[in-house]
């Protein structure tokens, strides 16, 4: 009795087999010893990338706090301020110009339970360790603005809890808490954390002036971002990550509970797994496959969250793809970035092409044109950052933006604004105008905090940026 030759093409292997990742040989369907060790390399090769992509958001964060202690702001007690607004001296990913910002890490296995105050009109937001939203906290958190005391409770907490907060319990026992206050630097020295333990007699908070220390806090795109993904496997409880992902990690070496210490072999894997994963997820940023990731037909105007959802779900799925790019551009996740309500909020636009597509170049210069009426309630910010790091560009403008909070910006005849970019300013146009690097390729992000209906609506849309030179 014989198989018939269709089902037996469908279902063999081939004598030779050669794909991107090598040429294998195999006899009637097994594989030839000198086959074996390079087909497991590809594996595990491959297995490195997928763990680069789904622990990025881990990752993310364990190189932020490292950041953060390597310049002394090493618990929650200390509360770093970029004051008075974030600049190029640091490296963190795609900062807001637009306000000052302040952060640190909750550390609820240390601490415990503990408790943070939020001041009024300010937009705040705590995620886990994996960057998962926990709650805002302001403008889009259940205090509305007025400013209110959360409680913090660890995933492992039993027992009661007083009234008179508003309570979640993490996921994780690390937590990122980042405040941005609308009423400046001062406002931001209301905040107050503390744990619940200590609620009679708190310590004081220090402010840590960090704008004039210099600091990275973005992973790493070689072999070493394999450990800081560990970092947080090792610190953070078993179940705080869904099994599929754990099962990833572990395939590359990344157990809680164990060493990571990889072989050579495979410490050679993820120097080459780490960069490729990165250049896909540069492929993913900049020139995204999904049309959904594109705002308008026929723009290069980007989406930072695809799907409108903070946890990056359509129709019951996870949008890998999605949740790579933004954690590859971005860090705080809030469903007041991925759905924001009219009025509230803020909406993100980036695009690193010129209006015929071709990539922005520092050495020549741009207009972008924003229409009348720029449909924000709060203010709006044009920003530009560099390719490679992702942070501020970094020029001899402290600021590299043009924002409604920083002055007035001229206006055209029909009410229309032009930003410019380029090596040097247009004539009269400085204040309008954001240097670049000849010689660096460079992208901007458009921000409108308080969106408003004609956004949503699309009735305002702002134009593709056109080289003037």
């Amino acid at each position: 009795m014989s198989i018939p030759k269709e089902t037996l093409a469908a279902l063999s292997m081939p004598e030779q087999l050669n794909t991107p990742l090598g040429r294998f040989a195999f006899a009637d369907g097994l594989p030839a010893p000198d086959s074996v060790g390079g087909l497991y390399d590809a594996l595990d090769l491959m297995r490195a990338v997928e763990a680069f992509l789904v622990a990025m958001p881990g990752a993310s964060l364990a190189a932020m706090r490292a950041g953060l202690r390597n310049i002394g702001v090493t618990s929650a007690r200390q509360i770093a301020i970029t004051g008075p607004r974030a600049d190029a001296r640091s490296i963190y990913l795609t900062p807001d110009t637009d306000t000052a910002y302040a952060h640190t890490f909750l550390d609820l296995n240390t601490d415990g339970p503990t408790v943070v105050q939020a001041p009024p009109n300010s937009v705040c937001v705590v995620d886990d360790f994996w960057s998962r939203h926990v709650t805002d906290l302001g403008l889009a958190g259940p205090d509305q603005g007025r400013g209110g005391k959360y409680l913090f409770l660890p995933p492992d907490h039993e027992g009661e809890f007083p009234d008179g907060y508003y309570v979640f319990r993490s996921p994780t026992y690390t937590n990122r808490a980042v405040f941005r206050a609308l009423d400046g630097v001062e406002s931001l020295r209301g905040i107050r954390i503390h744990p619940l333990d200590q609620t009679a007699y708190p310590p004081p908070n220090e402010f840590v002036d960090i704008g004039e220390r210099p600091h990275n806090t973005v992973h790493a795109n070689d072999a070493t971002f394999y450990e800081e993904v560990d970092t947080v496997v090792q610190e953070e409880p078993l179940d705080s990550l869904d099994p599929e992902r754990r099962g990833v990690l572990a395939a590359v070496g990344i157990v809680k509970g164990d060493v990571f210490a990889p072989d050579d072999r495979m410490r050679a894997i993820l120097g080459k797994a780490a960069p490729l994963a990165a250049g896909m997820a540069r492929a993913l940023v900049f020139r995204p496959r999904a049309a959904e990731a594109y705002y308008y037909p026929g723009s290069s105007w980007k989406r930072l969250f695809i799907g409108g959802d903070h946890e990056f779900l359509q129709e019951g799925a996870r949008l890998l793809d999605a949740r790579a790019a933004f954690h590859y551009l971005a860090t705080v996740v809030t469903p007041a970035m991925a759905d924001p309500r009219v009025g509230t909020g803020s909406v993100y636009a980036y695009t690193a092409e010129d209006a015929t597509g071709e990539w922005l170049d520092g050495g020549r210069s741009y207009a972008l044109r924003l229409p009348r009426r720029v449909p924000a309630k709060t203010s709006w910010s044009v920003t530009a950052y560099d390719c490679q790091t992702r942070s501020l560009l970094a020029t001899d403008q402290p600021y590299p933006s043009v924002s409604s909070r920083s002055g007035p910006v001229p206006a055209n005849d029909d009410g229309s604004t032009d930003v410019y970019f380029g090596p040097t300013a247009p004539p009269g146009r400085e204040s309008s105008w954001i240097e670049t690097v000849p010689g660096r390729h460079w992208f901007t992000v458009l921000r409108l905090h308080g969106p408003l209906p004609p956004w949503y609506d699309q009735t305002w849309r702002p134009g593709e940026i056109q080289r003037t030179g």
